[in-house]
């Protein structure tokens, strides 16, 4: 049975991030890069654009947008890519659908891709954000109906994901009713006013109450 801190540590979506910095580590010229900036089929925002609306140096940027022009020539992430990309962390599993939830967290436009300006908008908010904003992008991936609430369906939807991707191969072996338990566990904490639903705020001050919470949030904070 895995435990709390590795349940969170999916929650954060560290391995796939982990991932993404991997594979953007590369050699650079940044002639080549500026270069490179101007061919792609879609173009990212100009540097010094993306830089005043991340926490990323130009020079991160530039590392950032090889790597993902490696993985994406065209430009840009379709769901199917980003599902094979996940996958390969958890090859036992079925991360199908936590991939799928994670996906449409990234497509903040909700049209079918993720462009460059797209994946670092997020990925500076998950590794360099404020706590405020770490919290209130992981509200968003909860919310799978985008309506501003998360009732006891979605968070259900997210926790089977998690357990269909890693729980399934876990020892000793995990019964049917563990998800819905944890399910339980979280509304019993973060609804305070017992209405079924949990809004933004309501999570934000039950995560703050959760010190396993606020340990992971804060492991991003020195990554570059």
């Amino acid at each position: 049975r895995f435990s709390s801190v590795q349940l969170r540590r999916l929650i954060d979506n560290r391995d796939f991030l982990m991932h993404c910095m991997k594979c953007s580590f590369v050699s650079l010229d940044k002639a080549d890069d500026e270069l490179e900036m101007t061919m792609v089929c879609h173009r990212p925002e100009g540097l010094d654009q993306l830089e005043a609306q991340t926490n990323f140096t130009k020079q991160e940027l530039q590392i950032l947008y090889r790597g993902f022009k490696n993985e994406c020539p065209s430009g840009v992430v379709n769901e199917d890519t980003f599902k094979h990309i996940y996958a390969q962390f958890f090859p036992h599993g079925d991360a199908s659908m936590y991939a799928h939830y994670l996906f449409n967290a990234f497509d903040t436009t909700n049209n079918g891709s993720i462009k460059f300006k797209d994946f670092v908008m997020g990925l500076s908010i998950l590794l360099r954000g404020t706590l405020q904003e770490k919290l209130e992008w992981t509200f968003h991936l909860y919310d799978i109906n985008r309506d501003g609430y998360i009732n006891r369906e979605e968070m259900t939807e997210i926790v089977r994901a998690i357990y269909d991707m890693m729980g399934k191969y876990t020892y000793p072996a995990l019964k049917g009713d563990v998800p819905q338990q944890h399910v339980d566990a979280f509304f019993q904490k973060m609804d305070k006013n017992k209405d079924g639903v949990v809004t933004m705020d309501e999570f934000i001050i039950a995560c703050q109450e959760d010190e396993t919470m606020m340990r992971s949030m804060q492991l991003f904070e020195n990554v570059m």
